[in-house]
């Protein structure tokens, strides 16, 4: 039986890094990386140290999900490493954006990572692990970058649970949590015709910080993965402090009425 992981969102940022530094992780017969840019996925392909399978799939669209299950049934290979990062956020008000937006969101970053696990999982046996991108976002409610926090938070939670419920089988989850990140992220979520949202940003990573915190914390077999002092101060803050005092400094810091 062929032993594959699967990277969505393997295009750029963090998944793009992930897929370059996946030996870390281990061995693969083949590697399957999918976003919806294919150009970009053969690139990377023609440079991976395992065979690799670029597959362009939109999985804001449901009709993907489908498309991504039929393969595994025509190949029934055992996944062994299954890596989540596709999505997007949008800085702007919640009734600012376009309700098409916001709930394209919701899918990409959601509907999306419940359903690449709940189709992978009965691909996978014991050893297995699964990496879910969730954010520091997801610790607390954020005005202004609503929609995408709120996502965030269900993947980190989604994350977790997923966890306990899978440990009886040997199949481990971790959800990692960065803080801002240089990527390609931006180019979306800022609408450039608009005043900014975020006029500060505290500290700024790479996606290779991130990866690399990751890599040592799933080897670890921890729940949670998040680098950067910052950030861990961060979300022990939104942990502590109420959440309304937490919106305020926030809004207060962004200057955001």
């Amino acid at each position: 039986m062929k032993k594959i992981a699967v990277i969505t969102g393997a295009s750029s940022g963090i998944g793009k890094q992930f897929a370059e530094t996946l030996a870390q992780a281990g061995s693969f017969d083949e590697v399957w990386i999918i976003a919806r840019r294919i150009d970009r996925l053969q690139a990377l392909a023609e440079a991976m140290p395992f065979p690799t399978r670029a597959i362009a799939l939109d999985l804001s669209e449901k009709a993907s999900y489908e498309t991504y299950a039929a393969l595994l049934a025509e190949e029934k290979p055992e996944i062994t490493l299954l890596i989540n990062c596709s999505g997007f956020g949008k800085f702007c008000a919640t009734m600012e954006t376009p309700v098409e937006v916001n709930l394209n969101m919701i899918d990409l970053n959601c509907a999306a990572i419940v359903a690449m696990c709940q189709h992978s999982i009965p691909y996978m046996k014991k050893g297995a692990r699964i990496i879910n991108i969730a954010s520091v976002a997801a610790y607390q409610p954020i005005p202004y970058i609503n929609v995408y926090g709120a996502t965030k938070s269900f993947v980190l939670h989604f994350s977790r649970a997923l966890n306990r419920e899978l440990k009886k089988d040997g199949i481990a989850v971790t959800a990692v949590c960065p803080f801002w990140t240089k990527t390609e992220f931006f180019n979306r979520s800022i609408d450039k015709e608009k005043n900014p949202v975020v006029k500060k940003y505290v500290a700024m990573y790479t996606p290779e910080q991130i990866v690399s915190r990751a890599w040592r914390d799933v080897a670890r077999g921890k729940e949670v993965s998040m680098h950067g002092f910052t950030a861990r101060t961060q979300t022990l803050l939104a942990k502590l402090l109420p959440h309304g005092f937490v919106m305020s400094y926030w809004m207060n810091q962004q200057k955001l009425k």
